[in-house]
Order: structure tokens, then sequence, then C-alpha cells
């Protein structure tokens, strides 16, 4: 089986999401991207990672549908990156992990960079599981329905 097909077989959506985009380049290339980095250069430079992990985990987020290549406004030899609609449905889960590294990665007052709003500049509200009736939902108050084996 190929890791593609073992990834496509897999019945946890948890875990074929972190088989996708799960390693630290690919999260950190969507984070990039919805700060508006398009280009090789610019993610190289702000990542520091070596070009051919780079070009590694473009491809795959390309291939995955995440992010399209296409020829840079400019034209020319060079590509851009955007991102997709399925790529800009992972804005959910960049917001999430966010605001986790904040309250459990930082010393209360230290400084990091923020998330907000651009229309009123003001953070953007804790995401939270809430239920149909629109109160919080605490881990012991849901459940996982596995799949018979």
């Amino acid at each position: 089986m190929t890791k593609k097909e073992a990834i496509n077989a897999e019945p946890c959506p948890v875990a074929r999401s972190v088989d996708l985009i799960g390693d630290r380049w690919s999260l950190l290339i969507v984070r990039d991207a919805f700060d508006g980095m398009r280009r090789f250069t610019d993610f190289q430079r702000n990542l520091g990672v070596a070009r051919n992990i780079l070009a590694d985990r473009l491809r795959r987020l390309v291939e995955a549908g995440i992010l399209l290549a296409q020829p840079t406004a400019k034209g020319g030899a060079y590509q851009e990156y955007v991102l997709t609609e399925r790529g800009q449905r992972l804005f959910p889960v960049v917001v999430a992990l966010r605001q986790w590294g904040e309250l459990e990665l930082f010393a209360p007052g230290e400084a990091h960079s923020d998330l907000v709003e651009k229309k009123t500049s003001q953070p953007l509200r804790r995401m939270a599981p809430v239920g149909e009736d629109g109160n919080l939902l605490a881990p012991g108050e849901t459940e996982v329905r596995k799949l018979p084996l």
C-alpha cells in the first residue's frame, strides 16, 4: 500500500489531516501564505528552511490542493503560491494553534505577535467548540464514534 493509499484509508479525520499538513514546515508555509507571502524566496527567507525542503513542502501542498502554483503577476519564469479555497479553509486551524500557543507557551505579559480583525484592530475572540445550544463544550461532553472493526 502506498503512503497516499494509507492516508486515504485512515478512518480518523485528525490522522488524515496530520498526515497532509501536520509537519512543521507545511503549517508554517500555510501560516505565511495567510500573511500574504507568495514567492519561494520570501518563504525561504522568512522560514530559514533549506531550499530542497521548502521545494518539497510546496510541491506537496500544491498536490494536496492547498496551494496553487501560478505565474507571477509580472510574468516571467517565476511562480507564486496562493491559497486555494481548500487552503483558505485551514484558517480556523491556524487560528486555533495560535490561540493555544498564546495561552500555553507564553508567560503572562510576554510579547508576541497578535492576530487582530482589520476592521476593528481588536484581537479575535478565543475559538472554542460549542454545542447546538451555543454553550461551550468540554472534552468530556463529546465523544468520537469510531467505525466498527
